[in-house]
């Protein structure tokens, strides 16, 4: 299983930009999540910096609801590649984005969203999205 959730705030001015073929929604940025423990040299807390890339409906849901220093609680699946730039080959690992949530305070400071409807990454009353099941009929 390949899944990450990630706590922390957004290290960047949010950037919206799409593909030039299909025209999907695109955004990269980078998360900094404290880590748990402080450095027992410095008493400082150390953070991870972790590179992601949201697409289509999520990464239009980011850049209308978020913004650089916000909290922000992600849930990704790690993905490699590499590239070669100048005949040296390069090695990347960022998460991409499966569901976002908020963490921490809003945007505009208030205690309202509005989530994309139905949307499917995340941000939205999935309550009101649930069919009741009735299991009157189930053998056990």
């Amino acid at each position: 299983m390949n899944k990450l959730i990630i706590n922390g705030n957004l290290v960047r001015d949010i950037d919206l930009q799409y593909t030039a073929g299909s025209g999907t929604a695109v955004l990269k940025n980078t998360v900094a999540s404290r880590r748990k423990f402080k450095d027992k040299n410095t008493d400082q807390y150390e953070s991870d910096f972790i590179p992601f890339i949201a697409f289509g409906k999520s990464a239009e849901f980011i850049a209308n609801n978020f913004a650089k220093g916000q909290g922000i609680q992600i849930e990704a699946r790690m993905q490699s590649g590499s590239y070669e730039k100048d005949g040296i080959k390069h090695y990347t690992l960022e998460a991409i984005i499966e569901n976002v949530e908020f963490y921490g305070s809003k945007k505009n400071n208030s205690n309202e969203y509005s989530a994309p409807a139905n949307d499917a990454f995340g941000g939205g009353n999935f309550e009101e999205d649930i069919t009741p099941v009735n299991d009157g009929d189930m053998p056990f």
